[in-house]
């Protein structure tokens, strides 16, 4: 079996601590930072986000490693300039409006092109990268895959609050995310070339420049050799982000073992997952998605056991049957967006979730 390599990147929050609000760092802990972690930090469109990847990781092992020591780092750098560090699909009550946005040609182009949608775009995302063997199979494996992006995005949501509001969503980051252009779950590609043949189109037609802005929940990039992950809102915890990027590891590398076996994973029409990519940026895990072969309502908790099994023959190849076995946790204590929702039925500050988004993004790392 391949290596099927990891990479991770994830989106934070720079909180001021004593009024819990985003407040912009004037990329200070980007320069601080690329001094220690180089490429390994950047600033994004907001200068209240920042954004940290790993090196490539050979297995999940080296991939908690990395991600521990890159939220370590990034804390560190934030404390000081007297900031701290959240990681939450969205902050729960400061407006995009009052956000300063990072002067760069690239984001001056996309804000002269989409406007207040790109302005708005005040979210945090997980994004992860599986290397493949070669784009044909790539393109085979994120057919498959694609299925099961609802059950790994249930488990990600952690963003019920924008703007001072509980939405009644447990993500409302893709929601917010929508209004982009070529967003969501991709359609069914039959070959490498054929997904090709659509970035170039776009690309002659002026729509894009590159690859890089196809948004979509899962692709392959442009210029690596991986499936890129990114329906997930960013977790707040270290254990949670290498639970979600383990079972991602794990499925590209099951539908992988199918193909070598000359066995396939039915695919679904984007249609139908969508409903599922609905009901779990609606519910979570606390809802049901629908299980399209047997044409019924399932309770999630229920499929992300079934999903536990489907993988079950590669985790032990991979090294990784502890890290997904973590979703068992998740299942138990609640995502993010759960945990959130607790503490402002507790105590109705939203100041207080934005503390406690704080301590969690911390935890187990200091």
């Amino acid at each position: 079996m391949p290596v099927f390599t990891l990479g991770i990147e994830e989106e934070f929050q720079t909180i001021d601590p004593a009024t819990g609000e985003l407040r912009s760092h004037m990329s200070k802990i980007v320069d601080g930072g690329q001094i220690v972690l180089q490429e390994r930090v950047k600033a994004e469109m907001h200068q209240a986000v920042v954004e940290v990847g790993t090196n490539i990781c050979n297995n999940i092992q080296d991939a908690r490693q990395e991600v521990t020591y890159l939220r370590k780092m990034i804390i560190e750098l934030a404390e000081k300039q007297n900031l701290k560090i959240a990681a939450a699909g969205t902050h729960p009550f400061s407006d995009w409006q009052e956000q300063l946005i990072t002067p760069n040609e690239r984001y001056d182009r996309l804000i002269d092109e989409l406007r207040d949608v790109a302005r708005s775009n005040l979210i945090f995302g997980l994004h992860v990268h599986v290397g493949i063997e070669n784009r044909n199979e790539g393109v085979q494996i994120m057919n498959a895959v694609r299925y099961f992006l609802p059950h790994i995005y249930a488990l990600s949501t952690n963003s019920p609050f924008w703007r001072g509001r509980n939405t009644g969503f447990k993500s409302y980051r893709s929601k917010v995310f929508d209004k982009f252009p070529r967003t969501g779950i991709p359609d069914f590609f039959s070959s490498a070339a054929e997904y090709d043949e659509y970035i170039n189109l776009l690309v002659k037609t002026g729509c894009i420049d590159n690859g890089k802005k196809i948004w979509w929940d899962i692709r392959l990039h442009p210029f690596f050799d991986t499936i890129e992950f990114r329906i997930c809102d960013v977790p707040m915890r270290v254990d949670e982000t290498i639970c979600l990027a383990a079972i991602m590891q794990a499925l590209v590398a099951k539908i992988y073992k199918l193909h070598q076996q000359n066995l396939n994973f039915r695919p679904y029409r984007r249609i139908l997952i969508n409903e599922n990519k609905w009901r779990a940026a609606r519910y979570g895990i606390e809802g049901k998605l629908i299980d399209f072969g047997k044409q019924i309502e399932v309770p999630t908790h229920e499929l992300i056991h079934e999903l536990l099994n489907f993988i079950d023959d590669v985790v032990d190849e991979l090294g990784s049957r502890s890290e997904c076995e973590y979703v068992l946790k998740i299942l138990e204590m609640g995502t993010g967006a759960d945990r959130q929702l607790a503490v402002f039925q507790q105590t109705n500050d939203l100041k207080q979730v934005v503390n406690y988004i704080v301590e969690e993004t911390s935890f187990g790392i200091i």
